[in-house]
Formats: structure tokens, C-alpha cells, sequence
């Protein structure tokens, strides 16, 4: 009746899974990143070595060419990356946001929190930061984020996310200038489920600890200074120890302007489980942007899990991976997109 209350418009609930603790979820079928995060828990590390080590080796992967090195590049041509970890205890957060440079984007996020009073550094300072830190300096580009600027500009820079500007962005390239707004044309919002990603992870051990994380490689075509939803802490992933770990993916552009990880937190310290969490939070992202890509992971102080994400075209099932103490081994689930 609780959630009835919560959710007027709820037809109806996506079941939930409880694992037996400690527990490890994270967004996308990346069982090698579940995997990483879980043997950290077993060799006694903390929960925020669990979320570092699982996003550390998405990184070096480069899960889906989403995460990491060598994906994503800008208009420029250039891969910049985002991270956050978040401490549920102390609600201590690190993020980075427009790194350059730097590979392991989630061990500067956590170098951040450790080693400042500041949240969030971003762009070239937070590059040097890293490299002040003993960051090792390299090329984030390679051969293939090289061919999708080129196959890119061959296409007229085709899709791209300007909007009121001249040349019409829909059919060339820029220099771009603002378009007077009377003479403004409105675009369609892009809906290519591939252009962008993130891992979220969730770990909470025996004792109640919890932490959170996110890394990215952003958007594909992005203007050069953009961030995504990955770092802000609330957006891309929250953590409290007292409630509930959750993460988001997707269209972070319109998805951090509703801080639904944080939203969803604070349903589940309301009562709602965690599925029903994951899902009014994405319902209130519906209201006003109802095409948009996202998908949420939520779990709560007593290992129960759940997941949702809107239904799109071409994506209509979103995949999580789980380790807990009963599998053994990370589990990939499912749930059906509302």
C-alpha cells in the first residue's frame, strides 16, 4: 500500500532479487567488471576498493568502447573521461570530469577524495592534479576512435548535438554561430542507445558499508567541455549507508537534470523496495523528456536489488550483473523495459 502511495501511476512492480551479502551490481552485462569487484571484497578489501577495482577494469577493456581509452571521441576527435566514487559512511565523493590524459579516470575520482577537500575537478586542471597524484600521462586515442571521427566528418558530422546555430548542424559541419532565436529550429533529441554509456557499480559488505561509482568515456560527437551525468554526485550514482547504492546509464544530458540515483535512494530509505525505486525515478525523468534512454540499478541497506529502464526503440531489456556470496560468480539478469 506504500508504494501505491509513492506511485499513483505504478501498474505494476518489476520483482527484485535479495542476495546474500556482501553484494556486488552493476550496470550492462560486464561480468569481468563484477568479477574484479567481487575478488576485491573476498581479499578483504573495502567497499570502495570494490567499486574502484570493478570500474578500473572496465577501463582497461574498455567495455563497449563506452568506457575507458579510445572511444567516445569528441567533435574534436579527442576521448575525455568521467568518474565519481562515493563513500556511503561519510558521503565523502571524488569525481573527475573532462580528464585528459589520464587512464584510470576512477583511481584519480578516488585520488580526489582522498587527497582534496574538493568533490569535483575537472579538464586540464584535473589532469595535472592526476599527474601531480603519479598519474601516468598518455594518448587516449586510438585507431578506432580515429576512424569514427573520420567516417564522422565524411558524413557531414552527422548525428551532432547543436541546436540554433548556422550552418544548419543537420546537414553540415561547423564553425557554428548562434542562430537568431526567432529563426531557431527545433531538433529532435538522438536516440542512438550505443552513443553513450556507463558503468555504475553498487557494493555493500557484510557490515552495512556501502559505496557507489561510476566511469565513462562520455558522449560520441560531444561538444568538446561537455560532462555527462557519470560524475555528479545524485546523477550518475548515490550511496548512503542508511538507505540504499544506486546508479543510472544513459542519456545523461536530460537524466542529471532529475538526480535519479539520489531520488531513488531516498524512496528506498522511504520503504520502497528496490525495483519500485529504480522505477518511479525513471518515471519522473518520463514526465517530461518520454523518448529518452536510461536505465537505473538500486540496491538497499538489506541486499535487496532491482533494475528498470525505459522502453525505447531498439531497447527494450536491460542487462545487470550481480555477485553475492551465494553465486559464487557474477549473474547476469535481466529486466523488461516500462
Amino acid at each position: 500500500m506504500l508504494l501505491v502511495l509513492l506511485v499513483p501511476t505504478l501498474t505494476a512492480l518489476l520483482p527484485f532479487g535479495h542476495a546474500a551479502l556482501p553484494l556486488v551490481i552493476n550496470t550492462w552485462a560486464f561480468k569481468n567488471a563484477s568479477a574484479a569487484a567481487w575478488r576485491a571484497l573476498l581479499s578483504g578489501g573495502s567497499v570502495l576498493d570494490a567499486v574502484e577495482q570493478g570500474c578500473a577494469r572496465c577501463q582497461v577493456e574498455q567495455c563497449d568502447g563506452s568506457v575507458g581509452y579510445g572511444g567516445s571521441p569528441d567533435e574534436s576527435g579527442e576521448t575525455t573521461l568521467d568518474a565519481m566514487i562515493i563513500n556511503g559512511d561519510t558521503m565523502e565523493v571524488g569525481a573527475v570530469a573532462d580528464l585528459r590524459r589520464i587512464k584510470n579516470a576512477i583511481g584519480v575520482a578516488r585520488a580526489v577524495m582522498e587527497h582534496t577537500d574538493h568533490t569535483l575537478l575537472v579538464g586540464e586542471s584535473a589532469s595535472v592534479f592526476a599527474e601531480n597524484m603519479g598519474f601516468i600521462a598518455e594518448d587516449l586515442t586510438t585507431n578506432k576512435s580515429v576512424n569514427i571521427l573520420s567516417q564522422w566528418l565524411k558524413g557531414n558530422c552527422q548525428p551532432n548535438y547543436r541546436k540554433n546555430v548556422f550552418p544548419d548542424p543537420s546537414q553540415s559541419c561547423g564553425p557554428y554561430k548562434p542562430r537568431a532565436a526567432v529563426r531557431a529550429k527545433k531538433r529532435p533529441r538522438h536516440g542512438n542507445v550505443r552513443s553513450h554509456d556507463t558503468i555504475g557499480v553498487v557494493a555493500l559488505d557484510r557490515n552495512g558499508h556501502l559505496a557507489a561509482g561510476t566511469s565513462t568515456n562520455g558522449l560520441t560527437h560531444k561538444v568538446p567541455g561537455r560532462v555527462g551525468d557519470s560524475p555528479i554526485v545524485g546523477a550518475g550514482a548515490y550511496a548512503d549507508s542508511s538507505a540504499g547504492g544506486a546508479a543510472a546509464t544513459g542519456d545523461g544530458d536530460v537524466m542529471m537534470r532529475f538526480l535519479p540515483s539520489f531520488l531513488a535512494v531516498e524512496l528506498m530509505r522511504a520503504g520502497a523496495d528496490p525495483s519500485a525505486a529504480c522505477e518511479t525515478a525513471l518515471s519522473r525523468i518520463k514526465r517530461h523528456y518520454s523518448g529518452f534512454f536510461g536505465a537505473i540499478i538500486c540496491a538497499n541497506t538489506t541486499g535487496h536489488y532491482g533494475a528498470a529502464c525505459n522502453k525505447v526503440p531498439g531497447f527494450s531489456q536491460f542487462h545487470f550483473v550481480v555477485s553475492d556470496s551465494e553465486s559464487g560468480s557474477p549473474l547476469l539478469k535481466s529486466v523488461d523495459c516500462i
